[in-house]
């Protein structure tokens, strides 16, 4: 399996402990940034190169950190073919893979602790996807992205 990680600078802390966590797991890492937490970064660049990593299948999915997990999910929502979600708690990064199927799963360091990120995150990884009844409503938000993408 391959994870493409990336933070701002309020994330990148924990971005560089689950990369540790998911290294120790035998789960290839594509870090995507920063390089360091001690300098103000941008979210969209970051969040963008995770998002197209996860959607042309280069990773099987990826991870976003930044203080509260919000603008990482609006900036990776915006690349075609990505269902990023915010999960700052298991019940919804449960529900999040197996309901929806997120492909990237994004998370706040300013709300969740180091411990917490490393149970959603292996709660996602580890949640199949239901499938079933979900599958049209997938299909619906392709069919969506589709349509806005021919609206001029």
């Amino acid at each position: 399996m391959k994870i493409s990680l990336g933070s701002d600078h309020a994330g990148y802390e924990m971005k560089e402990k689950l990369k540790q966590f998911l290294l120790d797991r035998s789960i290839t890492v594509m870090d995507c940034g920063p390089g360091r937490g001690d300098q103000p970064v941008e979210y969209v660049p970051i969040a963008q190169n995770v998002a197209q990593k996860a959607a042309s299948g280069e990773t099987d999915g990826g991870i976003l950190i930044c203080g509260t997990g919000i603008g990482m999910s609006i900036a990776a929502n915006k690349v075609p073919g990505i269902r990023a979600g915010l999960c700052n708690e298991l019940f919804t990064a449960r529900y999040a893979k197996s309901d929806v199927n997120i492909n990237v799963l994004c998370m706040g360091s300013r709300i969740v602790s180091q411990r917490m990120a490393e149970e959603i995150t292996t709660l996602w990884l580890e949640t199949p996807f239901t499938g079933g009844r979900f599958i049209p409503r997938l299909q619906q938000l392709k069919d969506l992205e589709d349509e806005m993408r021919q609206t001029p």
